[in-house]
C-alpha cells in the first residue's frame, strides 16, 4: 500500500458541524476503497497566501492515509464538485511522520520538546 498526505481547505465560513461533516465524508470515501486513515489533523482556520473565491482564511483538514491511487482519484473527482471546498492537495509519501504537530501553538511545541 502507499502512502499518501491529503490536505483540505473548506471555506472561512465553515461552522464546526461543517468542518465535521466534511471529514466524515471523506474518511467514508476512504474506507469505501479500503484505505486506512492512519491521522487527521485539523489545523484550524489559517491565512491564505492569496485571495481564493472571496476568501482570505480557509479551515485546513489534514489526512494521513494508507491505501492505492483509486482512493486519491475518487476523493479528488467529490472534492471538485464540492462547493464547502476551496483547495485540496494529495502527496505521496515515503513514511509518516506522525510525531510533530506543525500547526499547533509554538508555546506548546516548546513544552513538548523539553519533555
Amino acid at each position: 500500500m502507499n502512502l499518501y498526505e491529503h490536505t483540505i481547505v473548506a471555506r472561512q465560513d465553515a461552522t464546526a458541524s461543517q468542518i465535521k461533516q466534511i471529514t466524515e465524508k471523506y474518511s467514508k470515501i476512504i474506507e469505501e476503497f479500503d484505505g486506512s486513515i492512519v491521522q487527521t489533523q485539523n489545523w484550524g482556520l489559517l491565512n491564505l497566501s492569496h485571495i481564493i473565491k472571496k476568501n482570505k482564511k480557509g479551515n485546513y483538514i489534514h489526512f494521513k492515509i494508507k491505501g492505492t491511487g483509486k482512493i486519491i482519484k475518487e476523493l479528488e473527482q467529490n472534492e471538485i464538485i464540492d462547493k464547502n471546498l476551496l483547495r485540496y492537495m494529495s502527496v505521496k509519501v515515503k513514511k509518516f511522520d506522525l510525531k510533530t504537530n506543525y500547526f499547533s501553538n509554538s508555546e506548546n511545541n516548546e513544552k513538548s520538546n523539553k519533555k
